[in-house]
């Protein structure tokens, strides 16, 4: 049967969101729809899938969502980013009270908009949490990100540690509101779970009885008719004899 997919779909991922596990699905179940993984900066995910440059994309928030709609898929947790030598880094983990006073960095692209976050912002902001993480190497500041960010720009000189008391960094699958595509329905599909076959709001079919199956309903019918025959019909207006 011939697919009614297109022939390809786009799928924008922010820095650190991991689309792998889904690719995967995807194209063992679509293997003749390409799908496309497409880097996006943070700040542009969320246009990025109103003005249709991607199908749909993973990013986290808060974010700008207006005229989408977002499929929960994890949370992160939240860790700070520390030299080697620092003091912080003698713990297993941390709680955020452990970072008051410590001087925090802020870049323009920061991911978790943590009110009340713990230490004491400097007053330089680096454009990107890139750059952040280099001026954690020089010594001017703790960072504080998800911990895929920390993985994304580990460094041999520097190491992070759980906040344990930090609220977690949701990352989401935000696609368009409304009617969906048939194929970003079919990949909202493959993040929640749904098997091969099943649809929304479509029956499954009955499962095929085996041949055990069919002879034992077959015996069950003959003995049902059997009982029916045995039985005498009453008359009208007697009480059949007991």
């Amino acid at each position: 049967m011939t697919s009614s997919l297109p022939p390809g779909l786009r799928l924008g991922y922010v820095p650190g969101a991991t689309p792998a596990k889904w690719a995967r699905i995807w194209g063992e179940r679509h293997p003749d729809v390409r799908l496309d993984l497409v880097p996006l900066p943070a700040a542009d995910a969320p246009d990025a899938v109103r003005d249709g440059t991607v199908d749909l994309a993973l990013l986290r928030l808060p974010a700008e969502t207006s005229g989408l709609a977002t499929i929960a898929l994890y949370e992160e947790q939240v860790v700070a980013v520390v030299p080697k030598e620092h003091h912080a880094a003698a713990a297993d983990e941390l709680a955020a009270a452990d970072l008051d006073g410590e001087p925090t960095l802020l870049p323009h692209d920061e991911a978790l908009h943590w009110d009340g976050a713990p230490g004491a912002p400097v007053e330089h902001r680096p454009e990107t949490t890139e750059a952040a993480i280099e001026l954690v190497a020089a010594g001017l500041g703790v960072l504080l990100v998800p911990q895929s960010l920390a993985r994304l720009h580990h460094r041999k000189d520097l190491t992070y540690r759980p906040v344990i008391d930090a609220p977690p960094s949701p990352v989401v699958l935000a696609v368009l509101a409304g009617e969906q595509p048939e194929a970003v329905a079919e990949f909202i599909g493959v993040v929640r779970g749904r098997k091969t076959g099943s649809s929304r709001g479509r029956a499954e079919p009955a499962p095929k009885r085996t041949a055990r199956e069919k002879t034992l309903a077959k015996q069950a019918a003959r003995a049902a008719a059997g009982k029916k025959a045995a039985t005498p019909k009453a008359k009208p207006g007697k009480r059949p004899r007991r």
